[in-house]
């Protein structure tokens, strides 16, 4: 938790005291972290009884009803841009691959005490690309989030 707090830091503020603020932003990602590990606990449970590949087509099928709901309340009214649809859809490749890889840890006798937080820093690499490759800063106290967060995945990670 400290290292979420300290990647969400606001360094672009002029003065030099850091105050954290509970930002929308950072209560939906706090909503995110608790769905994913309540996800991470139903993932282990059905790979428990069935195949990787079923748990992830019912995983898939989970998806379903939030997206009805979305076009319900934002129906697509104009024509999307092609390239960002692109990016979001090679992202939902790339996030669907990485559940299929962490529902194989979890079927093939992963605890979820060990599987899940090494799947759960991900977003280590995310922010190590962001600063590579969309020209993101980052300020030590957020490279102090990143340098605990990654120590915390190893060591929950360990057996």
């Amino acid at each position: 938790m400290v290292a979420v707090l300290l990647l969400s830091v606001d360094t672009s503020a002029s003065y030099s005291r850091i105050e954290l603020q509970l930002s929308p932003a950072l209560m939906y990602a706090l909503a995110a972290l608790v769905a994913f590990g309540l996800a991470a606990v139903f993932q282990k449970l059905a790979t428990n009884r069935i195949s990787a590949e079923t748990a992830f087509a019912t995983f898939a099928a989970g998806f379903i009803p939030p997206t009805g709901l979305i076009w319900f309340l934002e129906p697509v009214r104009e024509a999307l841009p092609t390239v960002p649809v692109l990016w979001a859809i090679v992202g939902g490749l790339l996030n669907g691959l990485g559940v299929l890889a962490t529902l194989a840890a979890y079927r093939r006798g992963g605890k979820a005490s060990l599987v899940t937080p090494l799947a759960a820093i991900y977003p280590m690499l995310t922010v190590i690309l962001a600063v590579a490759f969309l020209n993101e800063r980052l300020a030590p106290v957020q490279i102090a989030g990143i340098a605990l967060a990654l120590i915390g995945g190893v060591l929950l990670s360990r057996e």
